[in-house]
């Protein structure tokens, strides 16, 4: 048993696993910020009673996320000491700062939210509710700023054999880590919004509690509006920095193989990596390519064969993962317009109100393939050109690491379905269970 692959394996079953719970927490949080926010400038109890509903949901999927996130972060000591050793200068700075600063200032007032019902202001409680989302999304800034320097190195220098910082401003103002985040928030807006218009659905559907999931879906509906074309944006600006600074992914996002300037775009690919070409080709859009990836309808895209096989990174699972989150991208803002137009008339739009129920999962889908494409494409390295996968795991036991592995899927499953079965049961019960 390789000790890396199964290193590799438990890691993104951890990875993959917390981020179920990490962008409904950050927009989620917002959602509920609005609707208290609205309560206080109306006086509507109606809006109070949202709050505490969609609240409540916001909870039980904080709590699991901070588990998943603990148990996170110690893999770095037990399967990635190399690593830890090689850049612990850099990246536990950053993990520091977010530990210290914005995970206390969001767990200490979700706390004083969730006791302060009657005993603070209204203003005062409703402004709880802003910090600890505010809290959230720098919380995630740090992280995503951690996982750009992975991506894009910048502010360091190698000495006595490791990587030390030089330059912590660099670090955290480059753009690669900017655009990183806002597409990354900009996802989790759209799974926090699509998953209350859902919730909103089931019931329009049951035809419970109307006036309060109506008011829950347009509100959800405008967030899911704004971010999902925001998305398509943002998706654009960082797929431009991608070719720029890792053009080898970008070549696998696309399955081009070969080197070309004016390179055309198939809407139909079916990469062929054992025989290095694609076995079919449909639909080409001629030099769309170099205009999407440089801004130039001429511009020189390199293909996979310019580097050695062994720093290519897997061709299929990163083509495949990236065409489908495009694809559920753009199904969002279809989605989302249609619902804009239907707004006043939900009651009476059954088909649609159904689209939306099943809907739930497709943005979670979406942000999953999001963070395959950005890991996975980024192999055979760790840290971009600095240090390789292979050279970075600790020194253990392929055996040790199966172990694990089985006991990491065994308690995440165990979370999971502690985790749904608590939300399904609340956004079933409805409001009245508060």
């Amino acid at each position: 048993m390789d000790p890396v692959f199964l290193s590799r394996l438990q890691f993104a079953v951890a990875t993959l696993f917390h981020f179920i719970f990490v962008p409904l927490t950050l927009g989620l949080a917002i959602l509920v910020a609005i609707m208290e926010t609205r309560y206080v400038r109306t006086g509507n109890p109606e809006y109070k009673k949202m709050t505490k509903f969609w609240g409540h949901m916001f909870l039980i999927n904080f709590v699991v996320g901070v588990v998943t996130g603990i148990t996170l972060e110690f893999q770095f000591g037990t399967n990635w000491a190399r690593y830890s050793k090689y850049v612990g200068d850099i990246f536990g700075s950053i993990l520091a700062i977010e530990a210290t600063m914005a995970f206390f200032l969001e767990s200490t007032f979700i706390g004083v939210w969730f006791f302060g019902w009657n005993k603070l202001k209204p203003r005062t409680h409703a402004a709880c509710m802003w910090l600890v989302a505010i809290a959230s999304n720098l919380s995630a800034y740090w992280i995503i700023t951690a996982n750009a320097w992975m991506q894009h190195p910048v502010g360091y220098e190698i000495r006595g054999g490791r990587a030390e910082l030089t330059d912590f401003l660099a670090v955290i103002t480059q753009p690669y880590a900017i655009t990183n985040y806002l597409h990354t928030v900009f996802a989790g807006y759209i799974v926090a919004g699509f998953f209350v218009m859902g919730i909103s659905a089931y019931h329009l559907l049951k035809k419970t509690e109307i006036s309060f999931f109506t008011k829950s879906f347009r509100i959800a509906l405008v967030f899911s509006l704004i971010f999902s074309i925001g998305e398509v944006f943002m998706g654009d600006i960082n797929g431009k920095e991608v070719a720029r600074l890792q053009p080898e992914k970008l070549a696998a996002m696309e399955s081009q193989w070969e080197t070309q300037k004016g390179a055309d775009f198939s809407l139909l690919l079916i990469p062929d990596e054992k025989h290095e070409r694609n076995a079919v080709e449909l639909f080409n859009i001629p030099k769309f390519l170099s205009f999407l990836a440089k801004g130039d309808w001429n511009a020189e895209i390199r293909g996979l064969k310019s580097w050695p096989p062994a720093d290519r990174p897997p061709v299929t699972a990163v083509f495949t993962s990236f065409r489908i989150m495009v694809g559920l991208g753009f199904l969002f803002i279809l989605l989302t317009i249609i619902g804009w137009f239907k707004r006043n008339k939900l009651e009476s739009s059954p088909i649609y109100l159904r689209i939306m129920l099943y809907s739930i999962p497709l943005p979670y889908i979406a942000t999953l393939l999001g963070w395959i494409v950005t890991e996975v494409g980024r192999q055979p390295w760790i840290v971009y050109r600095v240090l390789r996968t292979a050279d970075a795991s600790s020194p253990i036991a392929g055996s040790q690491v199966a172990v694990s592995l089985a006991a990491f899927i065994i308690l995440y499953s165990g979370l999971g379905a502690i985790a749904i079965w608590l939300m399904a049961r609340h956004a079933k019960h409805g409001p009245e269970t508060i």
